[in-house]
């Protein structure tokens, strides 16, 4: 019996994906499907192919085809401040209580080009932590990355990540943190250096050091519930006893292997705080 055309399209996305795991170590099999599929399609259009098996050889064979097809994979949808009521919650609620450590550690997964990280540092600056915070932002994606540590974003964008810094309680003028010039904003050096930007894969990748507050938000949307799973442990792994964990709007602990080892700081900004590990054991 002759397979359907869904079926065998199944069949094709099973195969690119193993491809890409076996040649290169990323593992997409896990994704959500719908946005996969989507991402997919898009490389497939640039590439001028109408089926998803004629990706497999190009792919495997051609690095710099791999890394353009890492482009349509990576999440990039991201702002300076956004959603500022979250970089609010955390300055009135998150912020008191890592005045309280001598030295603190941030792991920002997910990091796309870097924007958040950035607002982030300001955030820092702003309540005298940046001299004793490290922060480290990390992504799959290298060219992502690049953009990152560049630091440079068009000057049309600064007019709304200034709204959005009001919005989240700045307390200077917005413009006082990078340096305009040709149509384009350049990030302060000052902001930049106590943060490292690292490759990695949380689909993958082991823990990330013991963080007083691990930020991963708006990818957790991409993952099937394994993959979810998965993560929410390593993340979980990746904190010191009494940090916190922020996720997107959007995701939540609900139905998680790990759902039972935070308490809630914020829900409405999915702010969490480990209360126990894994072993169901109370955190000191």
């Amino acid at each position: 019996m002759m397979e359907s055309k869904k079926e065998l399209e199944k069949i094709e996305l099973e195969l690119l994906l193993e491809a890409i795991f076996r040649r290169y170590g990323y593992d997409f099999r896990h994704y959500a499907q719908a946005s996969l599929k989507r991402r997919i399609a898009q490389c497939m259009q640039q590439a001028g192919v109408s089926r998803v098996a004629d990706l497999i050889p190009p792919i495997l064979h051609d690095k710099g085809f791999f890394d353009d097809f890492l482009k349509f994979m990576s999440v990039t949808v991201t702002d300076m401040f956004r959603d500022p009521d979250f970089f609010a919650t955390l300055r009135s609620q998150v912020i008191p209580v890592l005045k309280t450590y001598p030295f603190i550690k941030i792991w920002h997964a997910g990091c796309a080009t870097g924007e958040e990280v950035y607002s982030l540092a300001i955030l820092l600056k702003e309540e005298g932590l940046y001299e004793r915070t490290q922060i480290y932002a990390t992504d799959y994606n290298n060219h992502s990355l690049a953009i990152a540590r560049e630091g440079i974003y068009s000057l049309k964008q600064m007019q709304q990540y200034s709204e959005n810094y009001i919005r989240a309680g700045g307390r200077q003028s917005f413009s006082d943190y990078y340096h305009a010039k040709y149509g384009a904003a350049k990030i302060h050096d000052s902001l930049k250096a106590n943060v490292t930007f690292a490759n990695h894969n949380l689909a993958n990748d082991g823990v990330f050091g013991e963080m007083q507050m691990v930020i991963c938000r708006n990818v957790l949307i991409y993952f099937d519930q394994q993959l979810q799973d998965r993560v929410l442990t390593l993340l979980h792994d990746s904190l010191s006893p009494r940090g916190f964990l922020c996720l997107g709007n959007k995701e939540s602990l609900k139905f998680s292997a790990v759902q039972n080892c935070f308490e809630n700081q914020d829900y409405a900004q999915r702010i969490f705080k480990r209360v126990r590990s894994r072993s169901s054991r109370i955190d000191p």
